[in-house]
C-alpha cells in the first residue's frame, strides 16, 4: 500500500512547503489534523446544501437473485432466513454458491449515457454509486479486490469510470460513490472481528488501500461510507484518511462525507449526518443531514419480488423531498437497476416525474435555506423554506384547498408590500390578513389542465416576516 503521506524532504525543502500554499488556492485553510476535533470543524463545501436533492444507486452481484434485499448473501448464508434458503433450493443447483452469481451480473443493456440522461431528467443535483457493497464485489477493476470485481467478472467493464465520465460529460451533476468499509465473510475482516479488532489485517491490506484507490482514480466528490462491521474508527483508521482526504486528495475543496466512520460516529462525527436508513426526523436539525430512502419501501436492491404497492407514489416522494429540504436536509432517493444494467420503468417513471415537479417548483428547493417555521401551525400538510437575500418565503402545500382558499398560520404580511405568487402560473394572487396571525391566500380557479403541476404546489412570498 501506498502511504498517503509524502516522504521526508530534506529540512530547507520542507520549510518552504510549509510556508508555500496548497495548490489551486492563494491562502489555503489550515490543514486538518486525524482528530474529530479538527475533522468536524471542516466547513461542508456550500455546492452540497445547495443541491437539495441527489440519487443513490445500489446496484452489485445481489442484483442477480434480485430477491427480498440487498442482502441476500447474508440472509441466505448466515441467518438463513427460510425463503432465502427456499428461493435457493427452489432455482438453482445444490451446490450453487453466492460467487457463482458474479459471472451472471451482465450488465448486458448498461448504457451509462442513458443513466445519465434519465438521472439529469429527474432534476437531482448529485448522484452515489454503490463502488462496493458488504458482498465485497467493486464495480471497478481494484487491484485489491482480485477476481471479484466488474472487470475480472461479469461485466468486464470498468462501471465506475463509464457512468463517472457519462455524469461529468452529459449533466450538471455532481459525481459521488458510496463504498462498504467492512466486507461480510471476507477472511482477513472475520479474523479480526475475532480478535476483538485487536488485529488490523483488513483495513491495512484491503479497505484502505482501495480507498485511496478510488478517490485518486475517479475523484468522487461525495465519499459515501457505511458498514462499520461494529469496528470502531481507530481499527479503520478513518481520522487518518479523512485528513488525507481534506489535505491533500484530488478533490479536497469540493468532496464531502458523511457520518458513517466506525462504530460510534454516526450522526455524531463527519461531514454531514444521515444517522439512519431513511432518517426524516420531520423538525430542524443544528447540523446538516441528509435523508436517504429508497422508492422501494423494503429494498435498496432490486426486487424482482416486488408488488406494485411496495413502491413510493411520487405525492410521498414529493411530500418526502419537501419535508426534508424544509427541515434543513438533502433527500438521496434510492433506486436498483437490474443485473442486466436496466433501470426498470417503474423507476424512471419516478425519477422524471420528480424532474417535472421540480422543475415548475425547483425555485422552492434549490439553493433555499430553513425558515424560521417548518411548517404551518393552521393547515397541515404546509412547509416552508425561504431565501433571505431575495426576501422570499415559500410556502409548499400538498392538497389543493377544496374552498380554493389556502390558510396560512406562519407568515407576517404588509399590505401594499407583500405579494403572493404560485410558482409556474406567475401572476400575483389576492390575499388578505387573518385576525391574528397569517394570510389567507386566494389560489387561482384553474382546471385540471391548467395547474401547472399535479404533485404538490409552492407559493412565493415576498416580504414577508
Amino acid at each position: 500500500m501506498r502511504s498517503p503521506k509524502l516522504p521526508g524532504p530534506a529540512l530547507p525543502l520542507l520549510i518552504l512547503l510549509l510556508l508555500l500554499p496548497p495548490p489551486g488556492s492563494e491562502s489555503g485553510p489550515a490543514p486538518f489534523d486525524p482528530t474529530w476535533e479538527s475533522l468536524d470543524a471542516r466547513q461542508l463545501p456550500a455546492w452540497f446544501d445547495k443541491a437539495k436533492f441527489g440519487i443513490f444507486i445500489h446496484w452489485g452481484v445481489f442484483s442477480v437473485p434480485s430477491f427480498g434485499s440487498e442482502w441476500f448473501w447474508w440472509y441466505w448464508q448466515e441467518e438463513k432466513i427460510p425463503a432465502y434458503v427456499n428461493f435457493m433450493k427452489n432455482n438453482y443447483p445444490p451446490d450453487f454458491t453466492y460467487e457463482d452469481f458474479g459471472p451472471l451480473f451482465t450488465a448486458k443493456f448498461f448504457d451509462a449515457n442513458q443513466w445519465a440522461d434519465i438521472l439529469q431528467a429527474s432534476g437531482a443535483k448529485y448522484v452515489v454509486l454503490t463502488s462496493k457493497h458488504h458482498e465485497g464485489f467493486t464495480l471497478w477493476g481494484s487491484e485489491y479486490s482480485w477476481n471479484w470485481n466488474a472487470v475480472d467478472t461479469g461485466p468486464k467493464r470498468d462501471i465506475v469510470k463509464e457512468l463517472a465520465g457519462a455524469v461529468r460529460n452529459r449533466t450538471d451533476l455532481r459525481f459521488g460513490l458510496y463504498y462498504s468499509l467492512f466486507e461480510w465473510f471476507h477472511p482477513l475482516f472475520l479474523e479480526d472481528e475475532s480478535s476483538l479488532f485487536q488485529k488490523r489485517q483488513y483495513p491495512v491490506s484491503k479497505m484502505l488501500p482501495e480507498l485511496y484507490e478510488l478517490v485518486n482514480k475517479y475523484q468522487p466528490e461525495v465519499l459515501w461510507s457505511d458498514g462499520d462491521g461494529g469496528a470502531p474508527d481507530t481499527y479503520w483508521k478513518s481520522l487518518d484518511f479523512l485528513a488525507w482526504l481534506y489535505n491533500e486528495s484530488p478533490v479536497r475543496d469540493t468532496v464531502v462525507t458523511n457520518d458513517r466512520w466506525g462504530a460510534g460516529s454516526i450522526c455524531k462525527h463527519g461531514g454531514y449526518y444521515t444517522c439512519s436508513d431513511r432518517y426524516n426526523p420531520g423538525h430542524l436539525l443544528p447540523h446538516k443531514w441528509e435523508n436517504c430512502m429508497t422508492i422501494d419501501k423494503f429494498s435498496w436492491g432490486y426486487r424482482r419480488n416486488a408488488e406494485i404497492s411496495d413502491y413510493l407514489t411520487i405525492e410521498e416522494l414529493v411530500k418526502q423531498l419537501v419535508q426534508t429540504v424544509s427541515c434543513g436536509g438533502n433527500l438521496l432517493m434510492n433506486i436498483g437497476p437490474t443485473q442486466d444494467g436496466t433501470i426498470s420503468a417503474i423507476f424512471k417513471e419516478r425519477l422524471r416525474q420528480m424532474g417535472i415537479w421540480l422543475k415548475v417548483n425547483g425555485d422552492a428547493i434549490y439553493e433555499t435555506n430553513a425558515w424560521r417555521s417548518q411548517n404551518d401551525t393552521v393547515t397541515p400538510d404546509v412547509w416552508y423554506t425561504s431565501k433571505p437575500k431575495d426576501k422570499l418565503v415559500y410556502a409548499m402545500f400538498l392538497k389543493w384547498p377544496i374552498s380554493g382558499q389556502l390558510f396560512l398560520g406562519q407568515p407576517k404580511a404588509t399590505l401594499g408590500a407583500t405579494e403572493v405568487k404560485l410558482l409556474g402560473h406567475g401572476q400575483p394572487l389576492y390575499w388578505t390578513p387573518l385576525r391574528e396571525n397569517g394570510i389567507k391566500v386566494d389560489l387561482p380557479q384553474l382546471t385540471i389542465h391548467q395547474m401547472p403541476c399535479q404533485w404538490g404546489w409552492a407559493l412565493a412570498l415576498t416580504n414577508v416576516t
